[in-house]
C-alpha cells in the first residue's frame, strides 16, 4: 500500500512539473489599435517621402535655367514651361536690338556724309554716290550744288544723336537680357517650393496682460503645416 502511494504522489508530482513547463508566459499583450497607428504613420511617412520625390523630379533645376537663358532669350522659360512669357522676353530683347543696329547704320551714313563734306570729297562723282540721299541736302543746297555752309553743324548733330540711341539701345539690351536672365532663375527656384500649404491665421490675447490694458494680438505661421499623428489614448 504504501509502495502504490508512493508512485501515485511521483505521477502527480512529474505531471504538475509538465504543466508547469507547457502553461503559457504572460508578455503585455499587443493591441490592434497600437499596430493600427504605427501601420499608419508608415504610411504617412512614405507618403510624405513619395511626395517630397515627385516635387523633387518635377522641379526645374535653377542652374539650368539660368544657363539656357544666358544662351538665347526665352530658352530658360522654355525649361520652366513658362511659355506665355518667351513672346515678352523675345519683345524686350529684340527691339533695343533693332533700334541698336537701325542707328549704328544711320551713325556710320552720317559719318560718312560728313567726313565728305569735311574732306571737300563732294566734287567727286563716287564719294558723292555713296551718300545717302536722306543726307545730299547737308551737302548741297539745290541741283545747282551749291555748299551747304550749316552743312557740317547738322551733321555733326545727327552723328551725335544716333550714337547717344545706339549707346542706349546697348544699355536696354543688357537691361532686359539680364532681367531675362533673372526671370528664369527665380521661376526655376519657386518651383521647388511647396505651395500647397495653407497660412495659418490665429488670434489671441496677451500672455500677461495687465490689469487695465487689453489687447488682441495676431500670429502667422508661414512654416509648413506637420501632419497630425493619430491620438495613442490610454
Amino acid at each position: 500500500m504504501r509502495f502504490f502511494s508512493i508512485i501515485i504522489l511521483s505521477f502527480f508530482y512529474c505531471s504538475t512539473l509538465r504543466a508547469q513547463d507547457t502553461l503559457p508566459v504572460k508578455s503585455k499583450p499587443v493591441s490592434l489599435r497600437d499596430t493600427t497607428i504605427l501601420t499608419k504613420k508608415d504610411t504617412i511617412n512614405t507618403s510624405l517621402a513619395k511626395k517630397d520625390s515627385i516635387v523633387k523630379k518635377k522641379g526645374s533645376d535653377p542652374r539650368r535655367a539660368t544657363i539656357y537663358s544666358a544662351i538665347f532669350p526665352g530658352a530658360g522659360q522654355f525649361y520652366n514651361k513658362k511659355y506665355w512669357k518667351i513672346p515678352i522676353v523675345l519683345t524686350a530683347v529684340g527691339i533695343p536690338t533693332y533700334t541698336y543696329f537701325f542707328n549704328k547704320s544711320w551713325y556710320n551714313k552720317t559719318r560718312y556724309a560728313l567726313a565728305v563734306l569735311a574732306n571737300g570729297s563732294y566734287n567727286n562723282k563716287d564719294s558723292i554716290a555713296r551718300v545717302d540721299p536722306k543726307l545730299i541736302g547737308f551737302i548741297f543746297l539745290d541741283p545747282a550744288h551749291d555748299i551747304n555752309p550749316y552743312g557740317i553743324t547738322g551733321l555733326e548733330k545727327y552723328r551725335n544723336y544716333f550714337r547717344s540711341n545706339e549707346d542706349y539701345s546697348v544699355l536696354f539690351f543688357l537691361l532686359f537680357y539680364g532681367l531675362n536672365i533673372v526671370d528664369a532663375t527665380v521661376d526655376a527656384h519657386l518651383k521647388l517650393f511647396d505651395v500647397d500649404r495653407d497660412l495659418s491665421i490665429h488670434f489671441g490675447i496677451p500672455s500677461t496682460p495687465s490689469v487695465n490694458t487689453y489687447a488682441v494680438s495676431l500670429f502667422i505661421d508661414i512654416h509648413k503645416a506637420k501632419p497630425k499623428l493619430f491620438d495613442t489614448g490610454n
